[in-house]
């Protein structure tokens, strides 16, 4: 096994796209093993996509594609100016209700960041903002899209560890609530002392924002029927995943009615590069998975544990921890592909609550994508705006603090969790 994590590492050093590197680190594992058919890689590789519940993966990214060709980005966007023009940091804060309102609709922290900060970038910087706060700001509320549903990273660790795909969706919403209200209290704070000012004095009337509003209910339904769908029992995830395409197809062509084949074919294309690069990062995962799995990782991991605590709590600050660690280096969907096969049966274990460490875990994973030396969003909205990492980092702390007030809170009281998937699902 140390050979397989060696050759992963060099790989990833010598620039090679991740998933090929998970794959050759895999294969030299089977080749240590006389006694394994080489038969085998090529049977997991496939096997691991023959999974029912995989299909919700792209059908959510689809929908999410389709919602975004339909005009509800500008639709969000609008709401947001009415909503947050009579704040500091204005545009900061349009930021964070954006984010709120995307989750539902991109479920993707990279993507989201890097459609802000193609929006609105500009016209921040224009207005005077600095490229650092800017970048920090849109990288940093994009992790609220990670919590509310339908977030990736909660469909891949729900299909992987065999945890209620509903149940995670209903115990992210709160957690992304408060980090709405986290990032809120940020911008406000740190826009003070920057001196950007809001763009009006009062707040805007009732009926501007009842208007624009309800120009954006469809996109704000988007999750609400998720998980009223999934709680009746009506549909099963994957069925939800289609359910929402069609959904995504009839919001813009009779509500909206801005889906055209040319934009309907360009949110195919997307969702199958999207789609084609996630599943690959899963087929190849399969290899280093079974490793792990023969090599007994997560019960050695197990009894490591709880021979340093017999506190749960203490045990998952523990992990909580290397996850912040590990994020600096690699993507959260290679970490959630990766460890949930063998943080699951750990969680177990110990008596954690599955659905509580699945939230916690993809947040705490997602953080990763904003710091160095590997952080995808991190480096995507910087280079979208011209902005140096270190100018990112010097101005992102105060939203990285943000992050990690929220995490603690989801660890120290796992009701912020856990309440609303007990009303909702018992």
């Amino acid at each position: 096994m140390t050979l397989v994590l060696v050759a992963f590492l060099v790989l990833l050093l010598l620039g090679m796209p991740v998933a090929f590197a998970i794959g050759i680190a895999g294969f030299l594992f089977f080749l240590q093993q006389p006694h394994l058919p080489l038969t085998m890689p090529v049977q997991l590789v496939l096997s691991e996509t023959q999974s029912f519940s995989l299909l919700a993966i792209p059908m959510f990214v689809f929908a999410g594609n389709l919602m975004n060709a339909t005009g509800v980005t500008k639709r969000l966007v609008e709401f947001a100016r009415v909503v947050a023009g009579h704040m500091w940091g204005w545009l900061g804060q349009v930021s964070v209700i954006l984010s709120t309102l995307m989750g539902g609709v991109t479920g993707s922290a990279i993507a989201d960041s890097a459609m802000q900060a193609r929006i609105m970038g500009p016209e921040m910087i224009r207005r005077g903002y600095s490229r650092g706060w800017a970048a920090a700001n849109f990288a940093f509320t994009a992790l609220i899209t990670i919590a509310i549903p339908p977030g990736i990273g909660l469909v891949l660790y729900g299909s992987i560890g065999q945890v209620s795909i509903g149940r995670l969706f209903a115990g992210g919403l709160v957690p992304g609530l408060l980090m709405a209200l986290a990032y809120g209290i940020v911008v406000s704070i740190t826009a003070r002392r920057r001196g950007y000012r809001p763009e009006r004095e009062r707040p805007a009337p009732v009926r501007d924002i009842a208007r624009t509003g309800v120009a954006t209910i469809w996109a704000i339904m988007f999750p609400i029927l998720l998980i009223v769908t999934l709680r009746s029992g009506l549909l099963v995830p994957s069925e939800a995943g289609a359910a929402a395409c069609l959904y995504a197809v009839l919001v813009g062509l009779l509500a909206y009615r801005e889906l055209d084949w040319e934009r309907f074919k360009q949110a195919a294309q997307s969702s199958i590069l999207d789609t084609g690069m996630i599943m690959l990062l899963i087929a190849m995962s399969g290899l280093v998975s079974y490793a792990m799995k023969w090599e007994m990782i997560p019960q050695t991991l197990t009894q490591t544990l709880i021979g340093l605590s017999s506190n749960p709590l203490v045990i998952l600050f523990i992990i909580l921890v290397f996850l912040l660690l590990l994020g600096t280096v690699l993507d959260s969907t290679v970490i959630i592909l990766l460890l949930s096969a063998i943080l699951v049966p750990v969680m177990k274990g110990i008596g954690v609550d599955l659905v509580h460490f699945g939230v916690i875990f993809v947040i705490t994973c997602a953080v990763g994508l904003n710091t160095p030396p590997v952080g995808l969003s991190m480096y995507g909205v910087c280079s979208i705006l011209d902005c140096s990492v270190g100018d990112f980092v010097r101005e992102g702390w105060p939203f990285f603090v943000a992050a990690l007030c929220v995490i603690a809170l989801m660890f120290l009281f796992p009701q912020v969790v856990l309440w609303l998937p007990n009303l909702i699902f018992g």
